[in-house]
């Protein structure tokens, strides 16, 4: 726990890091022609703490999904007004209401209006979470605009902090429409091919109505549903058989790197892995490495949470559509393999699509679009689990082993990972046709 902390902690060291970025623009000089130029910080820095929220206080991927998009989108739009080469994304998005306004006539610094936006919108989204962890919020709100108080009047950060406060709550109260229902009754349909509940727990369906929520840009999944999966046979003769005994199979002979990608990108929302937060984390990297500047990573943070929160309600509308059989269920009943056990345990919804790979064919997108297609890039998000880092060529060579390591984890097929990367690369295409955020 101690490397955990090590890991994800913000520490005092950010104090000496924004007093540096600050140092150009003192109290009497006039804010910067482009505010976009200011360094990344308070996004680097609440993001990290971010990532701490999500793995200390587990929660479905899904979940996380949706946490990490409405930050962004209340992040973005509380910088947007003072970002000369960007623009609001709000008209765009599914049933949004007018956000409040700056005073044209008065002045903002920025970056504190960014901050107080991620505290509320943080401390609305883990309300659960330990005392520690809320009292970390509150030190890094504190000590962000300790440092904000070096460089700009009281006066203009009361003024920011108000105006962030003012689009998380208006992006908070859209949240609450959005249809999301984990409480209404769903009984699973019955019959051969249809899933069940699955071992060790035999849990219910998880949920059976998030396909129903409303997406956050209007028609994000046109042309997304893959179509039916391959037919569901009990012959070992037919192309359904093949492809469970290919699992079986290779569950068999896994070799030392496969078992290590099956559980490298398992990502258990368990209090020790990342759940839903793995390709924030690597974001997060991103943004370090690049030292990219406040608008770039405004951007690819609202970007990345658009693209993997709408993947999520296309995902769960085509996996109860289809409501597929998982690989451990038919193996144990049809071939007889009463033993056979997966990697680690196979979550409890239908096999088809892989939420994996729709996920991170989506988030792989997104960081596309802010990066560059083959952005060459190291993830070392699980170095404090004992995890070597893993190098990859693009971020789409990356999702393609994303969806092997679910094959050999025996959660999916080879046949559903092939098509959910495209589920997931079409939403984030589809978000990307609408929303332009650069003039």
């Amino acid at each position: 726990m101690k490397k955990i902390r090590m890991r994800f902690g913000i520490g005092l060291m950010l104090t000496g890091l924004l007093a540096a970025s600050c140092q150009d623009h003192p109290i009497d000089s006039p804010t910067p022609a482009d505010p976009s130029a200011y360094p990344a910080e308070v996004v680097t820095s609440w993001l990290n703490l971010q990532l701490r929220l999500t793995q200390t206080t587990p929660a479905s991927p899904l979940v996380a999904a949706r946490r990490f998009a409405y930050s962004g989108i209340a992040v973005y739009e509380s910088l947007v007004p003072g970002l000369p080469a960007y623009q609001s994304i709000a008209p765009k998005l599914n049933g949004l209401p007018a956000l409040p306004k700056p005073d044209q006539k008065e002045s903002y610094y920025w970056p504190a209006c960014a901050n107080a936006a991620f505290a509320a919108m943080s401390r609305a989204f883990f309300t659960t979470t330990s005392a520690a962890n809320k009292a970390s919020m509150d030190s890094l709100e504190t000590a962000l605009l300790n440092e904000y108080r070096k460089v700009r009047t009281n006066e203009e950060l009361a003024r920011s902090e108000t105006f962030g406060k003012q689009i998380a709550a208006a992006v908070l109260d859209w949240a609450k429409t959005d249809g999301n229902d984990n409480t209404t009754p769903y009984t699973p349909p019955t019959g051969d091919g249809l899933w069940v509940p699955t071992p060790p727990a035999n849990a219910a369906a998880a949920f059976p109505n998030w396909g129903k929520n409303r997406p956050l840009v209007k028609g994000s999944d046109a042309g997304a549903d893959p179509g039916a999966p391959t037919p569901f046979s009990k012959d070992p003769a037919s192309p359904y058989y093949a492809q469970v005994k290919e699992v079986y199979d290779l569950s068999k002979k896994l070799t030392d790197e496969q078992k290590t990608i099956a559980l490298f990108w398992a990502d258990s929302p368990d209090g020790k892995s990342l759940g839903g937060g793995h390709w924030h984390a690597i974001l997060h990297q991103i943004l370090l490495k690049e030292r990219s500047n406040l608008g770039q990573a405004a951007t690819a943070y609202a970007r990345l949470g658009l693209a993997m929160s709408d993947a999520c309600i296309s995902l769960f509308k085509s996996k109860y559509t289809y409501n597929a059989v998982r690989p451990i269920t038919y193996i144990r009943t049809v071939m007889n393999q009463a033993d056979w056990n997966t990697l680690f345990p196979t979550p409890n919804h239908p096999e088809y699509p892989s939420g994996h790979t729709v996920l991170s064919a989506a988030a792989a997108h997104a960081l596309g679009q802010s990066f560059g297609e083959n952005y060459r890039f190291r993830d070392n998000s699980y170095q404090y689990l004992g995890f070597a880092p893993r190098d990859f060529d693009s971020f789409e060579k990356a999702v393609v082993e994303v969806g092997l390591s679910r094959v050999y984890a025996g959660l999916h097929y080879r046949k559903t990972c092939e098509v959910s990367l495209h589920q997931g690369k079409t939403v984030s295409q589809n978000i990307a046709n609408q929303l332009r955020f650069r003039k």
